[in-house]
């Protein structure tokens, strides 16, 4: 049997994306690896296995073994937190995508996934509708790292052949997670000091606007390209993508509605820069038109579902 290997699943993302390949593919079919054994206890629906991305024997032994044909590569130091190691980023962020797409020629593997982000922008970027190609400059080490990234993503391809797939993710914001130590979380973490009736204190400004989108839109999304038509997707490095764009003062605004005596303040501190670097809002024309990409949730939309299943969860978490 052909599997799908996810490195780095227990994370925000993985998390969920794992459970979704589950029922699309059956469990027996998805294994699930992180580099923390306690993270890997809530996968009972798959396949698990602790791994670090970094031992590349390890790594090559479970792609051989369980004849792995498609790689989901999750594993990536953050924005915030690379700041704090740069070096360490570099390394493991551009490092292990390096190695996977060597298993991919090496193993003559179906497709591979790799998550962009926004951060490959940077302050000399257009930062309104934001087009698929222009001036990326980005000044953190995580941006850099993506950059980079692309940049062999599209090399693989073209001069290997090798199926890499990629999204440039807005800020995700999803309720079955804790936030993960990126300039986005706030949009997390928000949701959560409002249902335990916490006030919040925001690190970015009131103003500052930044394109997000809610966790079942970013898993529509990777899955329609990785079952979109080889043919299809036509970008190689990685794709724009956007759903929905908003200010704290925004969501803040919108949570009151449900929660009228919820407060905040604003402490910027150095994630204001690395916000202040990124584009207001994201033109994903192309993952429309090649591949039919669309989102379903706005802001309204998503506070409600958030406010709804988020104390459930907590619960069982």
């Amino acid at each position: 049997m052909e599997r799908i290997l996810i490195i780095g699943a227990a994370g925000q993302l993985g998390s969920e994306l794992t459970f979704t390949l589950s029922q699309q593919y059956g469990g027996d079919n998805i294994i699930a690896s992180d580099l923390n054994p306690k993270a890997l206890e809530k996968f009972e629906y798959c396949k698990t296995a602790v791994l670090d991305i970094m031992d590349q024997d390890a790594v090559r032994k479970l792609v051989k073994d369980q004849n792995v044909k498609q790689i989901y590569h999750l594993a990536a130091v953050l924005s915030a937190t690379g700041e704090k190691n740069p070096r360490f980023a570099w390394q493991l962020n551009m490092d292990s995508l390096l190695f996977v797409l060597e298993l991919a020629m090496e193993f003559k593997m179906d497709k591979i996934y790799w998550p962009s982000s926004i951060a490959v922008f940077g302050p000399n970027t257009p930062k309104i509708n934001t087009p698929q190609f222009c001036v990326k400059e980005p000044n953190t080490v995580y941006g850099i790292s993506k950059q980079a990234g692309e940049r062999w993503c599209e090399y693989y391809f073209q001069k290997f052949g090798v199926d890499v797939r990629s999204l440039r993710y807005p800020g995700l914001i999803g309720y079955k997670s804790l936030p993960g130590g990126g300039t986005t979380d706030y949009a997390v973490d928000i949701y959560h000091k409002a249902i335990a009736g916490e006030h919040f204190d925001c690190f970015l400004s009131a103003e500052t606007a930044l394109p997000m989108m809610y966790m079942p839109d970013a898993i529509k999304a990777t899955l329609d390209l990785m079952h979109a038509p080889k043919e299809s997707v036509k970008i190689r490095s990685s794709y724009n993508l956007a759903a929905i764009s908003f200010t704290p003062e925004d969501i803040y605004q919108c949570i009151k509605t449900h929660h009228p005596d919820f407060t905040i303040s604003y402490s910027p501190d150095f994630r204001q820069s690395i916000a202040d670097s990124w584009p207001d809002s994201i033109d994903d024309t192309r993952a429309r038109e090649d591949w039919g990409w669309n989102h379903e949730y706005d802001l309204k939309k998503m506070t409600e579902d958030i406010l709804r299943n988020l104390p459930a969860y907590l619960v069982n978490f």
